[in-house]
């Protein structure tokens, strides 16, 4: 990167990797920290371009172990270009590729292919995840090792869980020796054949058929009691039940070599808004009803499961926030719930719509940080995620009292599908650096759009 030097002062700086939270300036030069300072001095110095941000927070970078960027094989819904700009919006600097793509990331020729690409054309980070099995078919393992050696971060055949015990057992075998971790989605299809939203009384009112909870409670179980037999690293994507919560702890207490994610709209919606108004329970069912952004998988769940994972982020057992980012064309949502696809686009919100929760004093900053930057790094055992010197200038800058109102039209994504549209949220992303560039500021943003009209 350019030999720039940068001073981001007088921000409340919180990098829980080393325990800072306090008002204090960053430097940064030549791509990388400096210093995290003292105390704030309120101004650069000599020769350092200065960025105000006093009543804002300044943290690392955010990381998302689990997004899908849809190229190659899907660019009409999100390419490597618009994802990674969508992501540097949100203030995520790096992403991680989930291998559901056409071809499938299961040779060392696709990854170094996206790696490159994205190394060309991205705007932040983007970590390639291989898949487990060869095209996610479930029936033969990938070539792991081959796979690790071209850099990827771990093993997944995402939306298509590894319903072969015996395979899943020798897929976990195998990640021992290569050191990194199985994320196996979470979810028995058999149980949940045919459901399209949560079993229970929003289903059952909207005549839609549900899944129920032990679909994913099934599999957590028999994944954590093969990740204890193998002694192999273990992450559960989206987790959403309370059930699994069960295990989850259990499995901790007894050592096995396991971390978890919820998404954030498991964190802040539940099953409620498959009815359209935002949450609200209608009288009566209206033509609002039906919200095919809503459809996700796992599917949004009761009050009480959301109840129940935002408690276990707080205290920490499950690890870290990741989106599930999963953008669709119009046409993949402009049909009947039964038909539509599942997933919600995500980046672009993920920060301020979990921040709802630390307004409410039920998550505090410093996790919703935590969760978002260094947990995820630790995970992936890499040098992100915090503001230590040395480490890459990856660094968020966040308007904690911006108050605005989610217009997926205005999404950088190619996407438009969020249940969160028109929706007032508070807290921002304001301006978004990676390796000690400006890859988004919003200021620009706002001038750009005033230009325009």
């Amino acid at each position: 990167m350019a030999a720039r030097k940068l001073a981001i002062t007088g921000g409340r700086v919180i990098d829980p990797a080393q325990g800072i939270d306090r008002i204090a300036d960053v430097l940064i030069s030549n791509g990388k920290i400096d210093e995290v300072t003292a105390g704030t001095t309120g101004s650069a110095p000599d020769g350092y371009e200065h960025i105000d941000a006093s009543g804002k927070i300044v943290s690392p970078g955010f990381v998302d172990l689990h997004t899908h960027l849809r190229d190659p094989g899907q660019e009409w819904k999100e390419t490597i270009v618009t994802g990674t700009r969508a992501a540097a919006f949100g203030g995520f600097t790096t992403i991680s590729a989930m291998p559901n793509t056409d071809p499938v990331q299961d040779s060392a020729a696709v990854v170094d292919d996206v790696m490159r690409r994205s190394a060309a054309d991205g705007l932040i980070r983007v970590l390639p995840i291989g898949a487990i099995s060869i095209g996610q078919k479930g029936k033969q393992l990938a070539p792991m090792g081959e796979l690790a050696n071209s850099g990827v971060i771990g093993f997944s055949d995402d939306g298509n869980p590894v319903t072969d015990a015996n395979l899943m057992r020798q897929a976990l075998s195998y990640s021992v020796e290569l050191g990194l971790p199985i994320i196996n989605h979470a979810e028995d299809k058999k149980i949940g054949a045919g459901g399209v939203m949560s079993a229970g009384t929003v289903a059952t009112r909207l005549g839609l058929a549900g899944v129920p909870a032990e679909a994913e409670t099934a599999m957590v179980a028999r994944d954590l009691n093969l990740a204890a037999l193998t002694k192999a690293r273990l992450h559960i994507p989206h987790i959403s039940t309370a059930g699994s919560l069960i295990a989850l702890r259990t499995a901790k207490e007894s050592g096995v070599d396991v971390t978890a994610e919820v998404t954030p709209h498991h964190l802040t919606l539940s099953d409620e808004w498959v009815y359209g108004l935002k949450g609200v329970v209608p009288t009566t069912v209206g033509p609002e009803a039906y919200d095919t952004n809503t459809k996700v998988n796992p599917p949004l769940r009761s009050r009480a499961d959301v109840e129940a994972v935002i408690d276990a982020v707080s205290e920490g057992l499950i690890d870290i926030i990741a989106t599930d980012h999963a953008p669709h064309a119009a046409t993949d949502k402009v049909c009947t719930y039964n038909e539509a696809a599942h997933g919600i686009n995500v980046l672009e919100t993920a920060f301020s719509s979990v921040f709802q929760l630390v307004d409410a004093g039920k998550i505090s900053v410093v996790r919703l940080i935590e969760s978002l930057t260094s947990g995820p790094a630790t995970i992936l055992r890499k040098d992100i995620g915090s503001l230590k010197k040395g480490f890459s200038a990856d660094v968020v800058v966040i308007d904690p009292g911006s108050k605005w109102i989610v217009n997926p039209e205005q999404f950088e994504s190619k996407s438009v599908n969020s249940p969160l549209a028109g929706v007032e949220l508070t807290g921002r992303v304001v301006t978004t650096i990676y390796q000690g560039e400006t890859v988004f500021d919003l200021s620009d943003v706002v001038a750009s759009a005033g230009a325009k009209q």
